[in-house]
């Protein structure tokens, strides 16, 4: 199982600053938040097993946030020494989709999608400090069938 910090840096790695195509800590959390809920739709297991929490501005994996934090709202640079391939051809087409449908996105408008989404809603809403797995998994199957 990868650690939410390695999938982070695959999606770091994908970024392209002079095309314009950069990562803050805001879209990179939502990021990990759609790779998680379609590796659990697609495959039933978690694709990381760090929490993601409910927090204001939407689903956050802390140990992450904290990781990248000293950038705050800037573009987070790429890693230097990642390699990809420590991730199965499975999980990188499912990291290259997450990343090619959602990372289009500003994290804004990332921020506001989750914000609109019942696993995060109701964690909220709830009080809740993380997001349920199960929560996620049934939410994310209704958008692959």
């Amino acid at each position: 199982m990868a650690s939410a910090s390695a999938v982070a840096r695959y999606f770091l790695s994908l970024s392209d600053e002079e095309a314009g195509d950069t990562i803050s800590n805001l879209k990179l959390q939502k990021l990990l938040y759609y790779a998680q809920g379609f590796h659990l739709a697609l495959f039933g297991e978690p694709l990381f097993n760090e929490d993601i929490r409910a927090w204001t501005h939407g689903p956050v994996v802390v140990d992450v946030y904290h990781e990248y934090k000293g950038f705050g709202s800037s573009a987070i640079p790429r890693p230097q020494d990642f390699d990809p391939q420590q991730f199965s051809k499975d999980i990188q087409e499912l990291l290259d989709e997450v990343y090619n449908v959602y990372g289009q996105y500003s994290a804004w408008k990332l921020r506001n999608m989750t914000h609109s989404e019942p696993p995060w809603a109701n964690a909220y809403a709830a009080g809740a400090a993380s997001i349920p797995l199960s929560s996620m998994r049934d939410f994310f199957r209704t958008l692959t069938q």
